[in-house]
């Protein structure tokens, strides 16, 4: 049962709540459940059934294409707050290319039932709205992830990650494996081990197993800006 608080929390992140009927919000609140994953754990993939909205309350995902040769590409990460909306793809026909969601830590979200969600979305407009909107807003993180890819060195890939990570944290030490790092940027971990180990050689950070400490931000921002 989800509780009047839990539900305050939900709604705050439905856009739509407010434009439901009596019935169509009686609906969706009996269709909430809470769910938690432990992290590491696939949510979501081309295997799993399509399992509905998902509503982070704590922890986060992060989303993948896998390719041909089984390289992990990251296309954007999600965190306390944000909704998952790719792992009810199956009511998005504009979804054309298969995604895996893993939970990047343990992790407490809320689950709107695909069925529900999907028999909103034929019946109320605002529902269907928010639908495709999230979904547009995350295909805007894939493509800043294509970009970055395609478009960036690797210095200033790694760079912009680094810094990313020690904003979301609020800290100069990151807690990530070089495998992470790879698996977040798209590349090799040998590829990483031999850029981290340049920075290392510039002053910009330190290493020690699982730890990246990071001593000079400002090399980093000047190397992202430079040409």
């Amino acid at each position: 049962m989800i509780e009047k608080e839990e539900l305050k929390f939900i709604s705050s992140h439905l856009d739509f709540w407010d434009k439901l009927s009596g019935s169509e919000l009686d609906e969706l609140k009996k269709n909430i459940t809470k769910v938690s994953y432990k992290k590491g754990v696939n949510i979501h993939s081309t295997e799993n059934e399509c399992i509905g909205v998902i509503i982070i309350k704590s922890g986060g995902f992060r989303v993948y294409i896998l390719s041909e040769v089984g390289r992990e590409i990251t296309l954007f990460r999600l965190s306390a707050g944000d909704t998952c909306i790719l792992s009810a793809s199956c009511i998005l026909n504009s979804i054309t290319f298969d995604v895996h969601i893993d939970a990047e830590s343990d992790t407490e979200a809320y689950l709107i039932n695909i069925n529900t969600f999907s028999r909103l979305c034929e019946q109320n407009v605002y529902v269907q709205n928010f639908a495709y909107r999230n979904a547009t807003e995350r295909f805007s993180d894939v493509m800043w992830a294509m970009e970055h890819i395609l478009f960036l060195s690797f210095d200033k890939r790694l760079a912009i990650f680094l810094l990313d990570e020690i904003s979301k944290t609020n800290s100069t030490e990151i807690h990530i494996t070089q495998e992470q790092i790879a698996k977040y940027i798209g590349s090799a971990r040998e590829v990483v081990s031999r850029m981290l180990k340049v920075f290392q050689s510039q002053g910009i950070l330190e290493q020690s197993r699982g730890v990246i400490r990071v001593l000079d931000k400002n090399k980093l921002r000047e190397l992202v800006r430079s040409q």
